[in-house]
């Protein structure tokens, strides 16, 4: 999980490996809102079942866990996700 002012990024990613398995931004989605964050999890979220992979650890990179950091981690939750 990155964000920065304009952007939102977050990927799945296999340690054992060091291999980005998916990842979903919001480069495509032209916004950095709450909204746009739930659209990041849910997409991530259905990459991620449609890989079979149900249970991840969610890393949020030191952002403060608020607004679109827990928008993104609820909607990922909702979409399928266990962490």
């Amino acid at each position: 999980m990155y964000k920065s002012n304009k952007y939102m990024y977050a990927q799945l990613i296999n340690d054992e490996a060091s291999a980005t398995i998916a990842s979903a931004s919001s480069l495509k989605l032209k916004g950095n809102t709450i909204d746009t964050a739930k659209k990041i999890g849910t997409e991530l979220a259905k990459k991620a079942i449609d890989m079979k992979i149900k249970k991840v650890v969610f890393d949020r990179g030191g952002f403060n866990y608020t607004g679109k950091i827990k928008a993104l981690a609820d909607a990922a939750r909702e979409a399928g996700l266990e962490f």
